[in-house]
């Protein structure tokens, strides 16, 4: 590589610098006190774990976004993170080991090994919480309240969030005669709301039962909160678990409402995270933002990899993306410059204002920049023996 080139880095891989850096870094703390006085306790998994850990149980596309790399001391394989959420599973099934339901957070830097289907960044970084030990409704809801209460730290007052329901599609795919290869093409399908795709492919394998029709049924039945009445009306001939699930719908999406002002969306065709989540899924969105901002969703049956299946829910959000999404940015903190001066009075001044938490900038010996230039707006001075905050045209 030449060496005009060596500052590149690679694609959706992205360094932030000042004043950003500082308003991710508040914006992380917020969060994270946030999380904190709802009772989530902080965990820190590792950077890199081995693979078969890594990934258990999470699916095949979380296998493609994971950088693989091999343990020089062990010679084994392990991968790079690219979701702290399986990682925070395990430390509760198999480290805290707890009968009580657990609440976890955490904040750290995932790695994909491709960029997203809009060609976003590769580099995140993910914050989320985590319920474990609760499979109740209740759970569910507390966690999107709390998910919308982060995103009001930045600001969003208007969210639009989406609620679907993994064990919907998991139950009609079960009772129908459709086999492995026609369901995966259903799916498929299901996705992109290709209905007179699927009608096509109905036809070609002449499908007839009730099962596989109430999946064609789903594309259709997405809109507000009264499309779940419509809903149980046309699946009523099936499961008597699907009946359960709408219902688990409806109150998590009345429940947001009376809460919130946030718009609701049902959408029983959406399938994020398929292999992964069993129950409630929901998304967060905002007007114009394209992609979702944050994501989460009930996950029952990952800890038990682990030795111990737990019922879980949670979400998590890149607070890169959060970042871009604030509508006001943090008032500049007041910098103060304190010359160059070897003065034991001086110096105690300057403990003292950094212990309050004022930012002070002592000159360097026979640095050109002045005060302006280091960006300061105040200047410690000396005035009858006693050094004082003046404004910087004072």
């Amino acid at each position: 590589m030449a060496i005009t080139n060596r500052w590149l880095l690679p694609e959706g891989v992205e360094e932030i610098l000042p004043p950003k850096a500082q308003e991710l870094e508040q914006l992380c703390r917020t969060i994270l006190d946030l999380f904190a006085t709802w009772g989530y306790e902080f965990v820190i998994p590792p950077m890199v774990e081995y693979l078969e850990s890594l990934l258990t149980g999470t699916g095949e596309d979380l296998d493609l976004d994971t950088f693989k790399l091999i343990d020089q001391l062990s010679g084994r394989l392990m991968g790079i993170r690219a979701d702290i959420t399986p990682q925070v599973a395990r430390i509760d099934a198999h480290l805290l080991k707890r009968d009580t339901p657990v609440r976890l957070s955490y904040l750290g830097s995932v790695l994909h090994a491709r960029p997203g289907k809009s060609g976003e960044t590769r580099s995140l970084l993910q914050v989320g919480a985590e319920l474990y030990g609760h499979a109740g409704i209740a759970s569910d809801i507390e966690i999107v309240k709390l998910m919308l209460a982060t995103l009001k730290q930045v600001g969003i007052s208007k969210t639009y969030i989406d609620i679907g329901h993994i064990g919907i599609f998991r139950t009609l795919s079960a009772e129908s005669t459709l086999h492995v290869e026609q369901q995966a093409a259903v799916f498929e399908a299901l996705q992109r709301k290709a209905k007179d795709e699927l009608k096509s492919l109905y036809k070609t394998w002449q499908v007839t039962d009730v099962a596989s029709h109430a999946l064609l049924d789903l594309i259709a039945l997405n809109g507000d909160i009264s499309v779940l009445d419509e809903a149980k009306q046309r699946l009523k001939k099936c499961s008597p678990k699907i009946s359960r699930y709408i219902d688990e719908i409806k109150t998590l999406a009345e429940s947001i409402a009376a809460l919130s002002d946030a718009t609701i969306n049902i959408d029983l065709a959406e399938l994020r995270g398929y292999n992964y989540h069993t129950g409630m899924i929901y998304s967060a969105f905002v007007a114009g933002a394209g992609q979702g901002l944050a994501f989460g969703g009930r996950y029952d049956d990952i800890g038990r990899v682990f030795g111990r299946s737990r019922p879980a829910t949670g979400f998590s959000t890149d607070v890169k993306s959060l970042l871009k999404q604030q509508t006001q940015s943090p008032t500049p903190a007041t910098r103060i410059f304190a010359p160059a001066i070897t003065d034991a009075v001086l110096d105690e001044k300057i403990n003292v204002l950094r212990s309050t938490g004022h930012i002070v900038i002592k000159e360097l010996e026979g640095q050109q920049a002045s005060a302006s230039t280091m960006g300061c707006d105040q200047k410690l001075v000396l005035e009858n023996g006693a050094w004082i905050i003046k404004d910087i045209n004072q």
